[in-house]
């Protein structure tokens, strides 16, 4: 078996082990009359058992890559989505191990999942590295930004569960309708999945001529039946259906089409799942958060930013600029990942002063983590794949 082949059989086994794993710590919280006698439950005990095997078949996966390859498996969507799953699996044993907690596993193992079924939608064929990519920096930039990603979402899981037990979801309010939110959101991430493995099997394909940014003619293949069309296209599969707009050469117009069908393929998921249990989405969830020990939630939340904070200043800017102004000798240059970087940064940073100097304690930093999640999302799926910039690449 070539080492292509092994890495991506042991992603899979990640995969399958993550989801048997978080099948156990639902029955762990089933079974415990509080979050304080897990410690006894067998089932919880084989749930971390489960997760610690599929997290070193996650690794497996990563190192036979990265042999494979010749490069760290960190270059492309595919990549480095696959890298954020691990992650946060690995930030979750550890904090596991420290708080002995089966909600935040219930919670971070399917949002795992998630990612590397979302990454598995990308190419994943192995390329040589782009002369952009081509120095150590890569190594040292992105794996400390995905690893201190991978932690602060770990932030946004407790405070999840934080609502999840805190927030009433009998009776119609702000906080009840941006739970659901989150809700929504991560059942247009499944969308994305849903419709792209839908077009693959039909083995949908449409080939395009365009202009871009640098004024330069080149080709694009579409998987998706096009609704934008790239900067001055010219269609070179004539049944094809022809793009609604075309837009400016700042947009990659094929990703914008995958995720208006993904973002269309999640609303009619959404409601199709509101259609039949008839009520909030959350609140097949709020149960498994009801024995959730609030302040641990709480504790595990902030301490999590604590980590995870200063890991992202150092990949996502310090190494970002070092990189940059070695490959294109400026620290900053405005590009959108780079705003989007800073954004994040900004987010957190608040974060931390709001807790330490104003007191934003319980659901206040509840909020504040899930909004920070969202933001680490939009920055992984709209700004790479939407905005084109120097960062398109990745």
């Amino acid at each position: 078996m070539e080492l292509a082949d092994l890495s991506a059989n042991l992603l899979l086994v990640s995969f399958i082990a993550y989801l048997v794993a978080t099948a156990f710590f639902g029955g762990a919280i089933k079974k415990a009359s509080s979050e304080t006698t897990y410690k006894k439950s067998r089932w919880g005990q084989i749930g971390i058992t489960i997760t610690v095997i599929g997290f070193i078949s996650n690794l497996g996966y990563f190192i036979t890559r990265w042999m494979a390859s010749g490069h760290i498996p960190l270059s492309n969507m595919f990549e480095f989505t696959a890298a954020f799953g691990m992650m946060l699996v690995g930030a979750f044993i550890l904090l596991f191990y420290l708080y002995r907690t089966p909600s935040l596993g219930l919670f971070a193992l399917p949002i795992a999942i998630i990612m590397i079924a979302y990454a598995s939608m990308f190419p994943k064929d192995i390329t040589p590295l782009i002369p952009a990519l081509q120095s150590h920096w890569l190594v040292i930039h992105v794996i400390t930004t995905v690893i201190g990603e991978a932690i602060l979402v770990i932030s946004a899981v407790a405070g999840l569960v934080y609502l999840l037990k805190n927030v009433d979801l009998t009776k119609p309010s702000r906080e009840r309708f941006w739970l659901e939110a989150v809700m929504i959101a991560l059942v247009l991430v499944i969308g994305f999945v849903v419709s792209s493995t839908t077009f693959k099997l039909t083995g949908y394909e449409a080939h395009f001529t365009y202009i871009d940014k640098e004024d330069k003619p080149k080709d694009i293949e579409y998987n998706y039946p096009p609704l934008f069309g790239m900067n001055e296209y010219e269609a070179q599969t004539p049944e094809a259906m022809t793009p609604w707009i075309e837009m400016p050469a700042i947009v990659n117009a094929k990703t914008l089409t995958t995720f208006v069908w993904s973002v269309a393929t999640g609303i009619v998921l959404y409601l199709l799942l509101r259609l039949s249990i008839r009520r909030p989405v959350a609140t097949l969830l709020k149960p498994f958060a009801k024995k959730a020990n609030s302040q641990l939630m709480d504790e595990i939340g902030y301490r999590a930013v604590l980590i995870g904070f200063p890991v992202f200043t150092l990949g996502a800017l310090i190494f970002a600029m070092i990189w940059a102004h070695e490959a294109w000798s400026r620290f900053w240059g405005w590009d959108p990942k780079e705003v989007w970087a800073l954004i994040s940064w900004l987010f957190y940073a608040a974060f931390l002063h709001l807790r330490l100097s104003q007191g934003w304690e319980g659901k206040k930093s509840a909020w504040l983590a899930v909004i920070g999640f969202i933001i680490i999302m939009f920055n992984l799926i709209a700004v790479n794949l939407i905005i084109a910039g120097l960062h398109s690449y990745a």
